[in-house]
């Protein structure tokens, strides 16, 4: 496959980034019939914010999140909200729940663009290709929280910086779950760094190559714009999956994955909500400790 982009370019500091967030939610369904399944709460934060507060801790300064009819609520979310945060100011003892509003709008400088048609990852992506230019950059799931000590874009930031390669973020998973998702032929390079050979999109029994697989998290080149515009799209759903682009990189050796450290929530899953919302607040500094009375004695009555 021939690339327009087919040339070495001087190495650029990411600052930029994109969040899918144009699915449907069926999985949750009838909670994200009128609310995003981003804007689920995770605690008393929305999903979503936990992704641009991640983008944000690892450097980045720009972000694009992709979303589609009805998504509206998002854009409300970051943007402020003069009539309450003006009720908030009056009274110096909510300073501190001031601060946590306002600050919202002030994370990244945050853009919108709708997915008009619900065509796959790939296709979203490729949406963002006038944003992000000639630039790396970092793709963060709209799905997958991740709750982490360093950012987990930043864990793979720092990979691509070291090595110069499209990075995926990735874990062990159970074989039933690697069936659901990907897997991937690695080798070790360094430390938690692999090398990626080959990816197979929810692979058979025989066709399982390894048990890691990409969990929500990509730093990118801007080669992988030509690549997804020469991807077909599937038969039967008409998707273009950005995993077939980048399986081309991992075939011509330019993807590495980096086995990230953070605990990852599925917030397109039921159990993965109620998971997140409980191991979240049991470190939460408000209701943490109430909260972990609470499930013991709940544990007696199960």
């Amino acid at each position: 496959m021939k690339l327009a982009y087919e040339r070495e370019i001087a190495m650029k500091k990411i600052t930029k980034a994109i969040i899918p967030a144009a699915g449907l939610g069926t999985r949750v369904l009838p909670a994200s019939k009128a609310v995003p399944k981003e804007m689920l709460n995770i605690v008393d934060k929305p999903a979503i914010q936990y992704l641009v507060e991640e983008a944000a801790a690892a450097g980045i300064t720009d972000i694009l999140i992709i979303t589609n009819r009805g998504k509206e609520v998002i854009e409300n979310h970051f943007d402020y909200a003069f009539e309450l945060e003006e009720n908030l100011k009056a009274n110096p003892a909510k300073k501190p729940l001031y601060d946590a509003v306002h600050n919202i709008a002030d994370l990244a400088n945050i853009y919108f663009i709708r997915q008009k048609e619900t065509k796959g990852l790939g296709h979203a992506i490729l949406k963002a290709e006038s944003f992000v230019g000639d630039e790396p950059f970092a793709v963060l799931y709209g799905d997958d929280v991740i709750i982490s000590e360093e950012p987990v874009v930043g864990q793979l930031i720092k990979s691509y910086e070291k090595y110069g390669k499209s990075c995926v973020g990735v874990n062990e998973c159970t074989r039933e779950q690697i069936k659901k998702y990907c897997t991937l032929d690695v080798t070790p390079l360094e430390g938690n760094v692999m090398d990626v050979h080959k990816i197979i999109e929810k692979p058979e029994e025989h066709e399982i190559m390894s048990l890691y697989a990409i969990l929500g998290r990509n730093v990118l080149e801007p080669e992988i714009f030509d690549l997804i515009r020469n991807t077909p799209p599937k038969p039967k759903s008409g998707e273009v999956y950005l995993t077939d682009a980048l399986s081309y990189l991992a075939e011509h050796g330019r993807l590495t994955a980096v086995d990230f450290v953070g605990k990852r929530y599925d917030m397109g899953d039921k159990l993965g909500i109620m998971q997140a919302n409980c191991e979240v607040a049991l470190k939460h500094p408000e209701i943490g400790e109430s909260f972990k009375e609470y499930l013991k004695e709940l544990a007696k009555t199960l």
